[in-house]
């Protein structure tokens, strides 16, 4: 059975994988279930395995990647993974996109808060990283999580119908990362 050496949440960490073919015709198991059942992540989930709904979503090397479709195989050893189940500070002060989405009550049922958290962490680190330090509009944050964004092409999707909220939490959150 491979194995994967990766950083996962700021610690390396080392588990094996499941694997079938070789070269072009290589298959492996989905970092989602390799995140969830050998490393006890719980954060992303399996919402709808063609990687549409955005439940899944990871940062993997800083990218937002939907982990329902990612192979483990096609993970680089000692690539950088974060999941909202390390995005708490150390000591356990939640993360500004944390916060924001418990004081301002974005997530009714919770299903979509890993892909819409982590999703706009992605978005909004890239933002800040190139130099656009302004609070995104409120039309840019819809944009960016419908998929209608030059900067992201991928929707997240909630049922609930939360959607008011969640767009005001990312404002929120953008506010105090940029402040």
């Amino acid at each position: 059975m491979p194995t994967r050496a990766v950083r996962l949440n700021g610690s390396e960490v080392t588990a094996d994988y499941e694997s079938a073919g070789t070269g072009t015709s290589q298959a492996s198991e989905p970092l989602l279930y390799w995140l969830r059942d050998r490393l006890d992540q719980h954060g992303p989930r399996f919402g709808c395995g063609i990687a549409q709904c955005g439940a899944c979503t990871v940062l993997l090397d800083g990218a937002a990647t939907r982990s329902c479709v990612r192979q483990m195989h096609t993970v680089a050893d000692e690539a950088d993974i974060r999941t909202l189940d390390g995005l708490a500070a150390p000591g356990g002060e939640p993360h500004p996109l944390q916060r924001a989405f418990t004081a301002l009550q974005a997530a009714q049922c919770g299903f979509c808060a890993n892909g819409l958290i982590m999703g706009s962490l992605a978005w909004l680190e890239s933002r800040i990283a190139a130099g656009n330090n302004a609070v995104p509009t409120e039309q840019e944050i819809k944009d960016f999580l419908s998929g209608a964004s030059p900067d992201n092409t991928r929707n997240y999707l909630c049922r609930c119908g939360t959607h008011t909220r969640i767009v005001a939490a990312v404002g929120a959150a953008a506010k105090e990362m940029i402040g």
